[in-house]
């Protein structure tokens, strides 16, 4: 038997066929349908285990519920679906306070400080099996810095599993999301990387690159890969604009700007197990040419000149999972080309070409998965653009620290506590809205409460 078989055939005979698709957002719903607890999967929720990686690309659709089943005459299986539906629901209730209040154009003293977010995000997910070789993991959320109800993360797949000769093997298959690195099967690229969660009454981090969130929720995409002997990872695709809230044709008004053609995606990962240790390399990256929202008025037809952004990432993880302590390290660093043709020609841009530099990098430690925490670097450096960025210093560089405390009395409750220290924020470390605004007037205290079921 192979490696894959192996882990396969250890739970589906140890645990009288229970398995379990994990995601790297965990959600009880696969607990239920595996009948294993979170540990099975999972470090400390969200990061995923070499095992619990194993599950995504296979699809989610390994379980341990009762069956509904049809198959025809010829006995071939038309039908097999959950007597119990794989549904799960997880709230965030948080409160934020910054270092100073954020200042408010319409208020003389500037805005309330201290925001309490009751809750902060409401989900409901269906996490699991949908039919044989396909599985889902769809979430609608509330959130309330939105007050709407909207499509949040969603991965469906397609996987099958294929022994090669030499006794090796190879899962592959096909991921249907909106949100590029959604599908990754890694904690150290930005879909599902550290921090886990963050406040929205925030300023965070005022630039980013496309694949670095800027596209979450705003294409659908439709990617193929696969993963041979347990080690090396392929991953090729195309995305698409796919806007929320908007029932026509979509121009150049449209939030956010649209999508020219297709945008490629690609990733390439190589991952080592040696006993309780874990390593991961890998690069990836996407090609997004960009009709911009320039606002109404503006080109309506979707022609002409479209701004592009080369992105190209490299990122590691390492983990060390014992019975009583658990390490993790995940790095990731993104360089983003800009090619900004239509930008630049309607002098919205002050040069024709710029970059942007995104490095991040946490370390994590728990006891007994109970109690732990994070420290981790983040920095953005960049071209100097005034007219693009619209700031005052022209420089996007922002640099800083997260600390980040949890406890978890139970697998499905965490508690969170987390400062986050900003020496630089929109290239400038004092007065960087020339209103007298310093970046240390950015730290932020954030307290979270954390719930799934």
């Amino acid at each position: 038997m192979t490696s894959v078989a192996r882990t396969l055939g250890t739970l589906l005979l140890g645990l009288a066929l229970m398995g379990g698709p994990l995601v790297a957002r965990a959600v009880p719903s696969f607990a239920r349908q595996t009948g294993m607890a979170c540990e099975a999967c999972h470090t400390v929720w969200p990061e995923l285990t070499h095992f619990g990686r194993m599950f995504k690309a296979s699809g989610y659709v390994i379980d341990n519920l009762k069956q509904v089943k049809g198959v025809t005459p010829q006995r071939d299986e038309i039908l097999e679906l959950a007597a119990l539906p794989p549904l799960s629901l997880m709230v965030q209730v948080s409160g934020t306070q910054l270092a100073k209040p954020l200042p408010d154009s319409a208020v003389a003293g500037g805005s309330q400080n201290g925001t309490i977010a009751f809750p902060q995000q409401v989900s409901l997910f269906y996490a699991g099996k949908i039919a044989p070789h396909v599985g889902a993991f769809l979430q609608l959320t509330y959130s309330y810095d939105g007050g709407t109800i909207g499509i949040d993360n969603t991965d469906i797949r397609y996987a099958d599993l294929k022994i090669l000769p030499n006794d090796q093997s190879l899962v592959y298959g096909l991921s249907l999301n909106n949100n590029p690195t959604v599908q990754d099967l890694w904690n150290s690229t930005p879909a599902f990387g550290f921090p886990y969660a963050a406040s929205g009454a925030a300023p965070g981090v005022p630039y980013g690159a496309q694949i670095d969130g800027g596209r979450a929720q705003d294409v659908a995409g439709l990617t193929a890969y696969a993963f041979w002997n347990e080690s090396l990872y392929g991953e090729l695709g195309v995305y698409r604009s796919a806007k929320q809230g908007t029932a026509g044709p979509l121009d150049s008004t449209s939030a956010g700007g649209v999508l020219k053609g297709g945008a490629p995606y690609w990733r390439l990962a190589y991952e080592h197990n040696l006993g309780r240790h874990s390593i991961e390399v890998g690069i990836y990256g996407a090609t997004f040419n960009v009709f911009p929202d320039f606002g109404a008025g503006y080109g309506q037809p979707l022609a002409g000149p479209a701004d592009k952004y080369q992105d190209v990432a490299e990122d590691v993880q390492y983990q060390f999972i014992a019975d009583q302590h658990f390490f993790s390290f995940e790095a990731t660093r993104i360089h983003e080309a800009q090619t900004l043709n239509a930008s630049f020609a309607a002098g919205k841009a002050d040069n024709l070409s710029d970059d942007l530099t995104t490095v991040r990098a946490n370390g994590t430690y728990y006891y007994q998965r109970k109690i732990g925490g994070t420290l981790g670097f983040f920095s953005t450096t960049g071209s100097n653009d005034t007219t693009f960025l619209g700031n005052t210093s022209g420089l996007p560089d922002t640099k800083g620290l997260t600390a980040e405390l949890n406890y978890l009395p139970w697998l499905n409750t965490k508690l969170s506590l987390q400062y986050v220290n900003y020496s630089k924020y929109s290239g400038l470390g004092t007065n960087y809205d020339g209103a007298g605004r310093n970046a240390k007037d950015n730290n932020t205290i954030y307290a979270l409460v954390w719930l799934s079921y």
